[in-house]
C-alpha cells in the first residue's frame, strides 16, 4: 500500500475515535477499493451485490457445485468501499458502541477484504445471516469441504491472527484473474 493510503486508513481510525496502532498490533492487511465490479447477485429484496467478474464467476461455479448437492448457498454481502465500512462504524460508534468492541467484528476502513470484491458473506436458507450459527449448518460443511476448489478460504476461524472473533460465514477469493 501506499503511504498516503496508509495515511488515510490510520487517519479514519481516529477520526472514528480508535487507535490507529491496531493496524500494526493485529498484522491488518490494507486493501486498496475495487475498481472493476460486476453484479454477482441481487437479493430478494432487489440488492445487487457486487464483485469482481472472476470473484463473481467462482462465486456462480461454487453455488451451482453446492446446489447440485441440495445445499443453497446465499450471497448476503459482497463488495464493501472504504467510505461505506467508515460509515458503518461511524453510525454503530455514534449510537453508543465502543469502538474497540466493534474493530473485533468489523475491519477498520481500509482492512475490510470486502473492498477488495473478492469477499463473500455466504448464508443458507432458514439461518439467521451473519450468525455463528451458521458453522453448524450442512452449507458450512459443504464450504469447509468444496470451497477451497474454487479458490476461497475461511478468513476468520476461531483463535484467527487477526483479532476477530469468528465469522463462519465470510470466505474470500485470494487469488483474482481480472
Amino acid at each position: 500500500m501506499s503511504s498516503q493510503f496508509e495515511r488515510k486508513v490510520l487517519s479514519s481510525i481516529v477520526a472514528l475515535g480508535g487507535d490507529p496502532a491496531i493496524v500494526r498490533s493485529r498484522g491488518l492487511p490494507q486493501y486498496d477499493d475495487a475498481v472493476r465490479l460486476v453484479t454477482a447477485d441481487t437479493s430478494k429484496r432487489g440488492f445487487e451485490h457486487q464483485l469482481t467478474p472472476y470473484a463473481t464467476q467462482q462465486w456462480h461455479l461454487m453455488k451451482k457445485a453446492a446446489l447440485d448437492e441440495t445445499i443453497e448457498l446465499i450471497l448476503i454481502s459482497g463488495f464493501r468501499s472504504f467510505d461505506r465500512q467508515f460509515d458503518i462504524i461511524s453510525r454503530r460508534v455514534d449510537a453508543g458502541e465502543s469502538v474497540t468492541d466493534l474493530f473485533r467484528v468489523l475491519a477498520p476502513p481500509g482492512c475490510s477484504q470486502h473492498h477488495t470484491g473478492r469477499a463473500l458473506d455466504i448464508g443458507t436458507p432458514g439461518c439467521e445471516p451473519a450468525s455463528l450459527a451458521f458453522g453448524a449448518t450442512p452449507a458450512f460443511g459443504w464450504l469447509e469441504k468444496n470451497a477451497d476448489d474454487f479458490g476461497f478460504g475461511l478468513s476468520y476461524p476461531e483463535d484467527n491472527s487477526y483479532g476477530y472473533l469468528y465469522e463462519p460465514w465470510h470466505w474470500f477469493l485470494e487469488e483474482d484473474r481480472d
